[in-house]
């Protein structure tokens, strides 16, 4: 290397070469470096621990955990069938004779840590039940329950049952309007699973809401064994099952509806034949509707019209009938006392949300039904009907016959809630039982009919639920049709009547008390069941106890 080379600078490649030769200008000159005799680590701590000092840990030391994993002996597998907690409540043991309706709502409204384990079964598999498999499975049969009218508490009842049968103990279902949701935790540390599903349509079939009680009855039941893929099969058959009642059935038997209530009211066979055409003109009127996918409100104002048209056509022509007989009938056979029942079911057991959009839902159809007359009766006043007010004081008094009417009008209202024909006899008997009992407290007893209907829906209820659980179903096939004759018809049309004719006050005052006689026949129904579960042996007192709610603190 040159002169000039050697005064060039180099570049950063070059300087950064590993030359041994050069030392840094601190380095100590070579002989001076004084030995080591102790080697030591290259760096240490001020907190580090002396030596000599080192606590040692234990071969076997258990690893640190979580407050809330699980204890080292317990097993869910093998955990106790029940137990007692802390707080000293007693341990809840209930009877597999009793309706699983009771067992799962007894449950329910127990905390969840005091329910009992489910006992193991054969319907678990080895390697566990499929989760998501069994929480989609109890949402499709929440929704078929909800979706044909059930409450809210029958509908959880049912998803607690569904899932506890596949070994599912940690389950929480919870039930609105149009939302069914569940939830299933296997253990504190574990995440939860959640599922959901909307409800977006509802149909009245009562046949399929009997068979989907059978199908839960034999989930529940411990001495079956029925797969998941038993269980779906089930389902499919019950969704794709058609109605027992074809068409011109349902029509027909709306008419005999319509024509039957207007013999209740005093209406002789010329104001039954009327009725009943009035209400197959607007049950056609309806279905027409639907098929154009109109909403509901206008389908019952469309249906409201041909009664309320007929009844006034008849006063106009001065035809020698009762035209309020007419109008009133044509009004029972759109009267929606299916969600109001279930609405204040829901209300009085605890469900506010479901019970409010279930009263919101009444409200609208009823107002449905108040337009539609409203209009026909404006037309007929004005026209120069002359529509008395007062008849609602002058019905006759004719048991014979208005017991054979209450009795067709359960009948008919039965089949047009599409029920089973083996449940049909019954609450035909049951509806005439009803009016049996509001005739003989409301005529001859000088009872008010505000409390007349109330005890008379009170033995409907009392009555249902005990046929329902002789049977393991559900109570609404014997309760809904078997109200019929209670609903307040006349009280509806006379009221309306007088607001046609500019009598406010006395139209308000008559729809009043048709809403208390609505809210009468709710409460007995509801308060009916619950008396009927006084007398079912659920169990000890223990028991009893632990299905109480809270006390409102």
């Amino acid at each position: 290397m040159t002169e000039a080379e050697y005064r060039k600078p180099q570049s950063d490649e070059a300087r950064g070469t590993f030359d041994p030769e050069i030392t840094s200008e601190f380095a100590l000159p070579a002989g001076l470096a004084a030995p080591r005799t102790v080697v030591e680590p290259e760096t240490t701590s001020e907190f580090a621990v002396p030596d000599g000092l080192d606590v040692s840990q234990p071969p076997h030391a258990e690893p640190e955990g979580s407050a809330f994993s699980a204890p080292s002996t317990y097993s869910s597998k093998h955990a106790p069938a029940a137990f007692t907690p802390a707080t000293g409540v007693p341990v809840v043991s209930l009877t597999k004779d009793v309706p699983w309706q009771d067992r799962m709502r007894t449950m329910l409204r127990m905390p969840l840590a005091e329910r009992p384990a489910p006992e193991p079964g054969p319907k678990v598999e080895e390697g566990g039940p499929a989760v998501p498999r069994v929480l989609d499975l109890t949402l499709r049969i929440g929704e078929l329950l909800l979706a044909g009218g059930e409450g809210a508490e029958d509908v959880e009842a049912a998803m607690f049952a569904v899932c506890r049968s596949y070994g599912l103990d940690r389950c929480e279902p919870n039930v609105t309007f149009t939302l069914l949701s569940i939830s299933y935790q296997p253990s504190l540390v574990e995440d939860p699973v959640t599922a959901s599903r909307t409800v977006r349509r509802r149909a009245t079939d009562y046949t399929r809401l009997a068979a989907v009680f059978r199908l839960v009855d034999d989930l529940s039941d411990p001495e079956t064994s029925i797969s998941l893929e038993e269980a779906y099969r089930r389902l499919a058959e019950i969704r794709r099952n058609r109605h027992p009642y074809p068409t011109w059935v349902l029509t027909g038997a709306s008419g005999l509806l319509a024509g039957a209530a207007s013999v209740l009211v005093g209406g002789d066979l010329v104001v039954f034949a009327a009725a009943m055409l009035g209400a197959m003109f607007g049950d056609r009127l309806a279905w027409l509707c639907a098929g154009r996918g109109l909403p509901e409100f206008y389908q019952f104002t469309v249906a409201a019209m041909p009664p309320a048209a007929i009844g006034v056509a008849l006063t106009v022509a001065h035809v020698d009938v009762k035209a309020s007989a007419v109008i009133t009938g044509g009004l029972f056979a759109l009267l929606p006392g299916r969600a109001l029942v279930a609405g204040v079911q829901d209300g009085l057991t605890g469900f506010y949300i479901t019970a409010s959009a279930r009263l919101l839902e009444v409200v609208y159809l009823f107002v449905g039904i108040v337009t539609g007359v409203l209009v026909v009766l404006y037309f007929g006043v004005n026209l120069g009907a002359k529509l008395n007010p007062d008849a609602a004081l002058q019905i006759a008094e004719r048991p014979l016959w208005q017991i054979a009417a209450s009795m067709l009008l359960s009948l008919t209202f039965a089949v047009l809630l599409q029920q089973e024909r083996s449940t049909v006899l019954w609450v035909t008997l049951n509806g005439g039982v009803a009016w049996c009992v509001y005739g003989a407290l409301n005529y001859p007893g000088g009872l008010s009919p505000v409390a007349s209907t109330a005890v008379a829906a009170g033995l409907v209820g009392l009555f249902g639920q005990l046929l329902s659980r002789y049977r393991f179903a559900s109570a609404l096939p014997y309760t809904t049709a078997a109200i019929g004759p209670l609903l307040p018809g006349s009280s509806t049309y006379f009221g309306l009547l007088s607001i046609a004719q500019n009598n406010v006050d006395k139209g308000l005052v008559s729809l009043a008390t048709a809403a208390s006689l609505a809210m009468a026949i709710a409460i007995g129904v509801n308060l009916g069941s619950e008396i009927s579960r006084l007398f079912l042996r659920i169990g000890s007192a223990e028991k009893r106890r632990a299905a109480k709610r809270t006390r409102g603190f």
